[in-house]
């Protein structure tokens, strides 16, 4: 809700406008932009309905004021595909109704009619745990309810600066802080703007009502919100994209955020002297504000950028490249505003880099192309440097390293002068078919050669899935007899495709 009010806000600011009427044209468009939540949008659809009822006004009388309230209320119950009471529609309701009876007072001014619509407000919230199971057994008041409350006391104290701010007080045990997570989880909250031309918001609705629950779909025909919670968010965004533009996209794991907040509430009630310990398994605090994302696959390689403090992994790579979609959703999960994204793998670098342009989250592409390049620049990140800088060393750490990839061929063929059959190992040097054989150990040794190991120290092998624990000893054997002045280090990858990848660096 602070959100979608502060784009509100900026959009007052940046705009010249006096007239209520306009003033309140230009909230309710800011407003739009900026809903998040399904309060922030059903707040929106409250600052639509009141700039249409003044539309053309330069002032309005209390009376005015108070019939602009009430159209808001019903503006967002509309808006609502099922009406909750207990919400932030029956606040914005029961307010919009004590302002037009303080209208009718004769000594009735806008002061007194706002002050009715918050004190309204406000009894509203103090019901709203008597309308709502879950909010009652959590012990709670409806927070977006609360929220419209806090906005209409400070509407008030313009008027009147030594009017009381809203304040209500309800005592929350820390073991009901957070209700039990469903078996099948709370899915993705998915929000975004979709412009276009002629679009039909409510046949929008109806599919995306299809599509999960909490559905708000409100707007024009060429400009409409939506907000979802749904188990398939690729699918509402793969269907938004059939019919225009999709703008400030915002994917959210509820479940995720549920679990957090289950986590916290545990250490809380744990911790001596009520201090707060940090949650498990969060993704560490960084003082820089910059998330990781990598793609990669293979439950070795997977652990292994865990490890490193990589907070979300899209899989996939060679041969399963990932969607723009699949890493959108990632970066989205992630609790900061910054991200670096690590495609490592040259197929997944052209979808990487339409990621940024669908969030409003500021993220940037290392472009990575291999998985060894992925491991050597996470390395290599400062928590405690800007991504700047990051991105910086990042990539010097990345392009330090040299990959040689050993497969199979799956048929005949002519690359770079080499003549490859069917079935032969091959070996690619940083995505570059190299050097072919009958044996692993073979071909290895010839691309080490060709790199010249002299100029590196150290050398991982990562083994495949098929790959078993007595072929990575023997070809680890292998180079070390071949090349005594490198290390070798043996790690599970379980990559599918190639049965090794070597770091060498």
């Amino acid at each position: 809700m602070l959100l979608t009010l502060q784009s509100a806000v900026e959009d007052v600011k940046d705009s010249p406008a006096k007239e209520v009427g306009k003033v309140a044209h230009i909230a309710a468009h800011g407003s739009l932009m900026g809903a998040r939540g399904n309060s922030g949008v059903i707040l929106s659809q409250i600052f639509r309905g009141f700039a249409k009822h003044v539309q053309g006004k330069a002032e309005l009388s209390p009376r005015e004021l108070a019939e602009a309230l009430e159209e808001a209320a019903d503006a967002a119950y509309r808006a609502v595909l099922k009406p909750t009471e207990g919400t932030i529609l029956t606040v914005a309701r029961e307010a919009a109704r004590a302002a037009v009876q303080a209208a009718e007072a004769d000594a009735a001014s806008p002061s007194s009619v706002i002050a009715a619509a918050a004190k309204g407000a406000k009894a509203a919230v103090e019901k709203t745990p008597t309308q709502l199971a879950i909010l009652r057994e959590a012990g709670v008041v409806d927070a977006g309810g609360f929220g419209l409350q806090i906005m209409l006391d400070g509407m008030l104290r313009t008027f009147e600066a030594d009017a009381p701010v809203a304040e209500i007080k309800i005592a929350v045990p820390v073991a009901q802080k957070a209700l039990a997570l469903p078996e099948e989880g709370w899915g993705y909250c998915t929000e975004f703007i979709l412009q276009g031309k002629e679009l039909d918001v409510d046949r929008i609705r109806e599919d995306i009502a299809a599509m999960g629950n909490s559905v708000l779909v409100v707007g024009e025909p060429e400009l409409v919100k939506v907000h979802v919670h749904t188990d398939e968010p690729a699918r509402v965004i793969s269907y938004a994209s059939g019919l225009g533009s999709v703008a400030k996209l915002n994917v959210g794991d509820m479940s995720r955020q549920h679990q957090l907040i289950l986590e916290e509430s545990s250490h809380e009630a744990a911790a001596p002297n009520g201090s707060a310990q940090p949650p498990a398994q969060r993704s560490p605090d960084r003082t820089n504000g910059v998330g990781l994302v990598a793609v990669t696959a293979g439950d070795g390689l997977v652990n292994i950028f865990r490890g490193l403090g990589v907070d979300a992994i899209v899989e996939g790579g060679q041969t399963m490249n990932p969607s723009t979609q699949d890493m959108l959703l990632a970066v989205e999960t992630l609790p900061y505003d910054e991200a670096i994204l690590l495609p490592n793998n040259r197929n997944v670098i052209l979808a990487a880099r339409e990621v940024g342009k669908l969030t409003a989250k500021n993220v940037h592409v290392l472009e990575t192309g291999t998985i060894p390049e992925g491991i050597e620049a996470v390395v290599a990140f400062n928590p405690e440097r800007d991504a700047a800088d990051n991105l910086e060393s990042m990539r010097e750490a990345a392009d330090r390293v040299q990959t040689i990839e050993v497969t199979h061929a799956v048929r005949d063929t002519r690359s770079n002068g080499l003549r490859v059959k069917k079935g032969d190992v091959i070996a690619l040097i940083n995505d570059k078919l190299k050097h072919a054989g009958h044996d692993y150990g073979e071909v290895v040794r010839d691309a080490l050669q060709d790199l010249g190991p002299d100029a590196y120290e150290l050398v991982t092998v990562f083994t495949g899935e098929d790959t078993t624990a007595e072929d990575g000893e023997q070809l680890a054997a292998s180079i070390r007899e071949s090349f005594p002045s490198l290390e070798v280090e043996l790690q599970t990858g379980g990559q599918q495709h190639y049965p090794f990848i070597l770091a060498v660096g």
